[in-house]
């Protein structure tokens, strides 16, 4: 069974604080879904249509795993946290 990767990129931060809450509960209902933290930072460079923007991947064991992770409780929990705090582009995405 292929891996699965949450692949978000921020678009624009409008609140720090939001977004600090959102980071202090998601990341444990991420853990805790089998969720490990590959990226986590904004690009070193960007080529071709690149933006410089904040990036986060998220490596789970399977797609099942990671549908199930953000649409648990606490993940859930922690986006209405979030609430307007950020503009955000997320994509689940198969590995090979």
């Amino acid at each position: 069974m292929a891996k699965a990767f949450w692949v978000t990129t921020y678009r624009e931060i409008f609140d720090d604080n939001k977004l600090a809450k959102y980071a202090k509960l998601a990341l444990p209902a991420i853990e805790a879904g089998g969720g490990k933290f590959i990226v986590r930072g904004m690009p070193e460079k960007v080529y071709e249509n690149g933006l410089m923007q904040r990036t986060v991947v998220i490596e789970f064991p399977n797609m099942a795993t990671a549908i199930a992770t953000h649409d648990s409780a606490a993940y859930q929990q922690a986006l209405d946290a979030l609430g307007d705090g950020a503009d955000r582009d997320m994509r689940l995405v198969e590995g090979v």
